[in-house]
């Protein structure tokens, strides 16, 4: 059978660096493993791959493969010294074989995990933004053994296991020869000490379960959905690794009156008849207190007035979206004997005369509101 070309089974070009060719060699070689890729010719294709990184990752071998292909390299039966190859290094990480800092992985210093919570507002609040006190349950170094996890007095012992290493190792066979395999140590659980006499407060972890108020600064102009983050308030990490974070969820109430959108602020007034077709001035809420809304003579429904910066603050900027006021014309549905005499006067000086409309007056509320 021909061999194909070693820089093609690597997919890459005779002139590419050893960086390259050890990143192109991982990337296949990961692909190919036996123990993940189980097709048929998986192995076969590993170890074309490894014959190939054998050759080119030494100087010597790959100026004579250049010169002369395989016929340079394959003088000695055409098989490569695999015991040359430190294959720990590049598998370690991935299959769990031992290296030189398999140790230091395990009993790396990892952040902690964050903690949410779901903070609820009332309209207001949310408008203008608020101080508020919350109260988190979370991990805490414990006070009484300051994090040792043994009571006081008394110390952890080496792990007879492991040998106070934190892993134990176990020997593989595979085509490749011998490999050691690492695994956390099922007795001390990777710290290589086991706690004799366990603290009272925190049963051996270290750490204590506690209940911590804090204030935070809600900013105006937030919403159901914004997210805060407090950084550094979540769980402590471990071998020291940073604490994690606080993200805190905001939900508003709903409000009696208002509705939001976006910045804006929507207002739905309802009116007479009689205000509709007179004009009138009213009064309003708005979220900073009443204000007077001139209402023209011959108002129709779905009107919208707009009231420049009155609406929430925007979360990121300055400056304020606006209220909009959507009138509403309130049909009575009774009458006095001198409302309908009045009223029959009124028609009779109006006509019965109809026309229809093009379009409804939900459509035209719609496309002012942009929904």
């Amino acid at each position: 059978m021909t061999k194909r070309d070693y820089y093609e089974v690597l997919g890459i070009n005779r002139n590419a660096s050893a960086e390259e060719l050890k990143s192109a060699f991982r990337t296949l070689a990961r692909k190919y493993h036996p123990d993940i890729n189980k097709e048929p010719d998986a192995e076969e294709k590993f170890k074309e791959i490894n014959e190939a990184y054998a050759v080119l990752s030494d100087v010597e071998k790959r100026r004579a493969y250049d010169q002369f292909g395989h016929a340079g390299v394959n003088g000695a039966g055409g098989i490569p010294d695999w015991t040359s190859m430190d294959f720990a290094d590049i598998f370690g990480e991935f299959f769990g074989f031992a290296t030189g800092t398999s140790r230091q992985r395990q009993n790396a210093p990892r952040r902690g995990q964050d903690l949410a919570y779901t903070l609820v507002l009332d309209f207001e609040e949310a408008i203008f933004g608020v101080d508020k006190e919350i109260e988190i349950t979370r991990d805490e170094t414990c006070g009484t053994c300051k994090g040792k996890g043994s009571e006081p007095g008394s110390n952890p012992v080496r792990c007879s296991n492991c040998g106070g290493r934190g892993e134990v190792r176990q020997v593989r066979q595979t085509f490749l020869g011998s490999m050691v395999q690492v695994t956390t140590c099922p007795n001390c659980g990777g710290r290589g000490e086991i706690i004799t006499t366990p603290c009272h407060t925190c049963r051996g972890r270290g750490l204590e379960r506690k209940t911590v108020k804090k204030v935070i600064s809600i900013p105006g102009g937030v919403d159901t959905g914004t997210q805060i983050r407090l950084a550094g308030e979540g769980q402590p990490g471990i071998n020291g690794g940073p604490t994690g974070n606080l993200y805190v969820e905001i939900k508003v109430r709903e409000h009696k009156f208002f509705r939001r959108k976006g910045n804006d602020i929507l207002l739905d007034l309802n009116i007479n008849i009689a205000q509709a077709t007179l004009g009138a001035e009213v009064e309003i809420p708005t979220v900073d207190g009443p204000t007077k809304l001139n209402i023209p003579a011959g108002t129709q429904p779905g009107k919208v007035f707009t009231l420049r910066g009155k609406g929430s603050p925007f979360l990121r900027s300055s400056g304020r979206g606006d209220q909009l006021v959507i009138i509403n014309v309130e049909v009575p549905s009774k009458l006095s004997a001198e409302q309908r005499k009045l009223f029959e006067e009124l028609a009779a000086t109006l006509g019965t005369e109809v026309r229809p409309q093009e379009r409804s007056f939900l459509d035209k509320l719609k496309e002012v509101l942009g929904g």
